[in-house]
């Protein structure tokens, strides 16, 4: 099942010209992602950090933007799992306004680290796995 959340595009977020300023897509869609593990995994993100030790830095991230996201727009994200393989995961992100017009996609794939060591790989653990799977 997808995960699906909402938020309004804050001033912050906008250039001069009143729309999302481009890096600030993938801030909005870890703020997302952070989001979905209470739905996926039934804990905050900061439990998988520090209480797992568990981490998933992004290896890959390709986006395409479709459509303006403007200053006061509300933004539905929608984000769905592709692959789960043994030490990663790749994410696919939607978003989508007010008016159900798809603004930008995006694929991302995370590895599944120790926070104490975050640049060896480890699998991603059967528990995680079985959680995030029906978001696929």
């Amino acid at each position: 099942m997808v995960f699906t959340s909402t938020r309004r595009i804050d001033f912050a977020l906008v250039d001069q010209a009143k729309i999302v300023y481009y890096p600030q897509f993938w801030d909005l869609a870890h703020r997302f992602y952070e989001e979905s593990w209470e739905y996926s995994c039934g804990m905050h993100y900061n439990s998988i950090l520090n209480e797992k030790n568990i981490a998933f830095p992004l290896v890959h991230s390709q986006a395409k933007f479709h459509h303006p996201l403007s200053y006061g727009d509300i933004v539905t994200c929608q984000i769905s799992i592709i692959k789960i393989g043994n030490t990663s995961i790749t994410w696919k992100y939607e978003f989508r306004n007010q008016e159900d017009i798809v603004c930008w996609t995006a694929e991302q794939v995370t590895v599944c680290t120790k926070m104490s060591n975050p640049t060896s790989k480890i699998s991603v653990p059967d528990w995680m796995r079985n959680s995030l799977s029906k978001m696929m």
